[in-house]
């Protein structure tokens, strides 16, 4: 079902019954459709909300300025207005920061866990904070995504990521330098999203299902992570591209369910 909050003319999809209820969070600068196939697989067991954030996919609120603070307050606004109950967000890439400003903001009780899909949990890559700043500048702009889509398409078979990352593509200028914009002032203030989520009081349990990179070190530290903080998850996926739950949502939605079952 496609319905709208009154606010910012919020587009969601709100599916399933059961608590805790997943909130599907898109990352900046693509659409909910990234959940089109995870969507109903989740939705057997629990409710399932997945949202278009304000300026993408079909919601609307896109002519002026915003941050990632005003998401999480139409993310608080939504949940409000739907009665979900507890709430656990499913936050691709860098709406992991609007997943944690979520508990912060409404708690333990009301966000009992988190899960993470394909975010640079350790803390970004060398190279990924200049790109960052490449996006927001008028005469470098094009040739950073562009890197970022070949980067996220290359040896990908799957015609669901090609067609996502096209759409992908749709957004311009003021789209893309905002989102860096954004992304770089949350690294900026907290370097390393797992520090950031330690700092949190209680701890939050935290799942992280990713797919890329397929380096094996990059799974060892994380796991090495894991063992010295209980709260934290990790668990890679076989899939090529940025978008795993386009790829393999079957194993995706596992994932998701096997965790947030143990949340109790």
């Amino acid at each position: 079902m496609k319905t709208t909050t009154a606010a910012v003319n919020l587009a969601f999809d709100d599916v399933g019954q059961g608590g805790p209820t997943l909130l599907l969070m898109p990352g900046w600068c693509g659409s909910r459709a990234v959940f089109r196939d995870l969507l109903p697989l989740a939705a057997q067991t629990r409710r399932v909300v997945s949202v278009d954030w304000r300026g993408h996919g079909e919601s609307g609120g896109g002519d002026g300025d915003f941050t990632t603070d005003d998401l999480v307050n139409d993310a608080v606004d939504l949940i409000g207005r739907l009665g979900t109950g507890p709430v656990v967000p499913v936050a691709l890439s860098h709406a992991g920061w609007m997943a944690i400003e979520l508990r912060r903001t409404l708690g333990r009780d009301r966000v009992p866990g988190i899960v993470l899909l394909d975010w640079m949990v350790l803390g970004p890559p060398p190279g990924f904070l200049d790109a960052l700043a490449g996006l927001q500048r008028p005469e470098s702009w094009e040739a950073v995504r562009a890197g970022l889509f070949a980067m996220w398409t290359d040896g990908v078979a799957s015609t669901a990521v090609c067609d996502y990352v096209a759409d992908m593509r749709t957004y311009g200028f003021d789209a893309w330098s905002r989102a860096a914009r954004e992304i770089a002032s949350r690294f900026a203030a907290e370097a390393v999203p797992v520090a950031a989520l330690d700092q949190l009081e209680p701890r939050c349990p935290t799942l992280h299902v990713y797919a890329q990179p397929g380096d094996d070190a990059v799974l060892l530290a994380q796991q090495a992570y894991a063992e010295r903080h209980p709260w934290f998850e990790v668990h890679r996926v076989d899939a090529r591209s940025h978008f795993p739950m386009l790829e393999v949502p079957d194993d995706i939605a596992g994932a998701v369910e096997d965790f947030v079952r143990r949340l109790g």
